[in-house]
């Protein structure tokens, strides 16, 4: 019997598939990689939008074949240490909504509810769509419906006193 694959993160495909080690957390690893997520949104906050669209267009381009080969490589889709996918959907989510830390906050939790709970139409992508593009649409539409959600709740988050 052979040893399975290993992570590695002198592989290019590896590092960025495992969001630069984060999804390698031994619990939760969905939520350390979104967590890592942030400090690469916060990059762009005083930028032009413009940028940060452009940037998210690029990690959701790129997104199949980082996390394709590194699935490939290990030899297990979809592999929870893959949160390449959450980076991504965490960037839709914020592609909504203007920059506060109460957005943030808001954008994170949203995300991980959809990404976690996957209603419909998240669910049957999630079970139907394969290879490198299975592992990401799920991400991308929970981050389109975090968005959206974010948006909309937009009017009530500017009223709390943080």
């Amino acid at each position: 019997m052979t040893k399975p694959a290993q992570f590695n993160l002198c592989n290019k495909w590896h590092l960025l598939a495992t969001g630069f080690g984060s999804g390698l957390a031994p619990f939760a690893p969905g939520t350390f990689g979104t967590i890592a997520a942030i400090p690469f949104y916060l990059m762009f906050v005083y930028s032009p939008s413009i940028w940060f669209f452009i940037f998210t267009a690029l990690v959701c381009l790129v997104g199949p074949k980082i996390c394709g080969q590194a699935a490939e490589d290990i030899g297990v889709h979809d592999h929870k240490a893959i949160v390449w996918d959450e980076f991504a959907g965490f960037f839709i989510t914020m592609c909504f909504v203007p920059f506060s830390f109460v957005n943030v906050l808001a954008g994170f939790v949203l995300f991980r509810f959809f990404d976690i709970v996957k209603p419909w139409p998240i669910s049957y992508l999630d079970k139907y769509v394969h290879g490198g593009l299975g592992i990401m649409i799920d991400d991308v539409v929970a981050g389109l419906f975090a968005g959206l959600c974010l948006y909309l709740l937009l009017p009530t988050l500017a009223t709390l006193p943080l």
